[in-house]
């Protein structure tokens, strides 16, 4: 039977803090569907019939005795379980009596026929009763499954009710990770003791004495380090050689798991060559995507007009190799191609839908007349034209990709809660090996947006004014590939295309890439940009033409969607390598 989920209490000091009430109110909505599903597959429970004194008189027992089987049933006694037979001693007695009776049906026919009968019955009842019980099954897995969600939920509230009480614990990600593991420990320690339904307090006791022991260890490891330099030295080389050598033998291999599972749990474990293999592998699929959509009006040519609604081409590599890390941890390039093309067929969905419209055009036509001379009784004809109105089928091709973002594609992969707080965690590392996708913008980890106050004379462009105001509602929304409105946050062209559309100007251009909004906006030379004005980069990532865009404001700055959304510099060596053109838009 599925168990009713747990529901926490939190004081209105705790609930004050919004990361707290968020994560509270998530526990609370999942806790309400676990409750909904759990209600649905609890017993009802049922009034007993009253039999009268007619039926238990009349009530018998019929027993039937066979050579080798025998089966009593018992009309007057009453099951223990909801039927007289269970379904799988139902099943194995059916066959039995027909088994006793197909030994001696051979001398009646009429005998036979009626059994057959009888069997294929049973075997029809005992499969609708299956049927039934395999869908009560699936609703209890459902039930427990959202019990487990609650939980988790549960899990997270705690644990930024933790936070809040101690600032200062969570230095690191290791040690962030610890605290949670310490929470959800507790949590499951009072869950089955029935002692956490009342309080939030009991869980993040676990955690805090976990936080105190970690600032400890840090601490004498801190002092010991800074007093024995050289020693450490030495001692981390012998280290590191013994583990090389023990490495070998797996019977010592036990000795370093507390040594080493910091390391091993933030850290991509394959070799450099394939995790760099292993990407280069995915952008050949994205960019074999690129080539098909850049060559669609050669291969599906004769169509009056294309139409594109396109999501930006890319990846954030780190989130690729902490999944391949979190699946089979020592990979190989080799190893791993069916599961980039698994990974590619759900990140990108491209669909080409004809449309016809049904359009009227005005055409010239000739006509000729004939006029006869009354005099000379000539005829002569004449030629004219003139003008009609005639309807025609326009054929027109839309074209629409939607990158469902890697990040979220394996969000919705199957992982367990624990794989998925491992992909978090080397996801906040990047694995210890911050460069090893060079000067990617986009393999970064979203951090803190800069402000930036723009002139008030900048503003009196009511224009400007409104794109700015509807743009900085997002300062601060992480970057995330194929992202184009509020719910989802952007990708750069995604978050430039909200702000066109919905600013207020009466502009409406879809959702289009960085190049796409070159294709609605007049060039112009950079030394007559004003605020307002689109700023277009390339080769950010290996694409043709734009690559990336930005809103410019004004004095060598843009807002753009980087990562996070933020004010930033076109001056820095970095944008002024990348930048391509400004535009205006119509």
């Amino acid at each position: 039977m599925a168990k009713k989920p747990t529901r926490l209490r939190f004081t209105e000091d705790d609930l004050a803090d919004s990361k707290v009430k968020k994560a509270a109110d998530r526990a609370e909505k999942a806790a309400d569907k676990a409750e909904k599903a759990v209600d649905k597959v609890s017993p009802k429970k049922k009034h007993q019939k009253l039999r009268s004194e007619a039926d238990v008189s009349a009530s018998r027992k019929a027993k039937l005795r066979f050579d080798k089987a025998k089966v009593d049933v018992d009309l007057d006694k009453p099951s223990k379980g909801k039927h007289l037979i269970t379904r799988a001693s139902a099943a194995t007695v059916s066959s039995k009596v027909h088994q006793a009776v197909s030994e001696h049906e051979d001398d009646n026919v009429g005998v036979q026929a009626v059994h057959q009968s009888e069997e294929a019955l049973e075997t029809a009842a005992y499969t609708v009763d299956h049927a039934v019980y395999s869908k009560k099954l699936k609703a209890y897995d459902k039930a427990n499954k959202l019990v487990e969600k609650s939980d988790a939920a549960n899990v997270d509230a705690l644990f930024e009710k933790f936070k809040k009480d101690n600032p200062d614990a969570s230095s690191n990600p290791f040690s962030r990770w610890r605290q949670k593991q310490a929470i959800k420990k507790e949590y499951a320690a009072a869950k089955a003791g029935k002692s956490v339904a009342g309080s939030s307090s009991a869980a993040s006791k676990g955690a805090e004495k976990a936080a105190k022991e970690t600032k400890k260890l840090s601490e004498k490891l801190a002092e010991f380090v800074t007093s024995h330099s050289k020693v450490i030295i030495v001692v981390l080389l012998f280290g590191l050689l013994f583990m090389l050598i023990a490495g070998a033998f797996s019977s010592c291999s036990a000795m370093f798991q507390g040594g080493t599972h910091v390391v091993l749990g933030t850290s991509f474990t394959a070799e450099e060559e394939d995790i760099i293999g292993a990407n280069d592998d995915y952008k050949a699929l994205e960019a074999a995507l690129r080539s098909k959509i850049s060559n669609i009006e050669r291969t599906h040519s004769g169509y009056d007009e294309y139409r594109y609604e396109l999501d930006e081409i890319n990846h954030n590599p780190y989130e690729l190799a902490a999944y391949l890390t979190v699946m089979f941890e020592d990979y190989t390039r080799e190893e791993v191609q069916s599961t980039l093309q698994w990974l590619f067929d759900r990140q990108y969905e491209l669909t080409l839908t004809e449309e016809v419209e049904i359009r009227t055009r005005t055409e010239t036509r000739t006509g000729t007349t004939t006029s006869t001379d009354p005099e000379t009784g000539e005829t002569t004809t004449e030629e004219y034209e003139y003008e009609v109105e005639v309807e025609y089928e326009y054929y027109i091709l839309n074209v629409k990709l939607v990158n469902k973002g890697l990040n979220m594609v394996i969000g919705n992969a199957g992982l367990s809660e624990d794989q998925m707080e491992r992909y978090r965690l080397l996801l906040e590392t990047r694995g210890n090996r911050p460069d090893l996708f060079g000067d990617d913008i986009y393999a970064s980890p979203s951090g803190e947006y800069t402000d930036y106050d723009i002139p008030g004379e900048a503003l009196t462009d009511e224009r400007f004014a409104n794109m700015i105001r509807e743009a900085e509602k997002y300062l601060g929304y992480p970057y995330v590939w194929g992202g184009s409105s509020p719910s989802t946050s952007f990708d750069c062209s995604g978050f430039v295309s909200w702000v066109i559309n919905n600013c207020g100007n009466g502009w409406n251009v879809g959702r289009l890439t960085a190049n796409g909004l070159m294709g609605v906006c007049d060039i112009i030379p950079k030394s007559e940009a004003k605020p307002g004005d689109l700023i277009f980069f390339q080769g950010t990532y290996d694409t043709s033409g734009a690559s990336h865009v930005g809103i410019y404001v004004g004095n060598g700055m843009m807002i753009h969607c980087g990562n996070p959304i933020s004010y930033a510099s076109i001056e820095t060596s970095y944008w002024q390598q990348h930048y391509y053109c400004m535009g205006r838009i119509r």
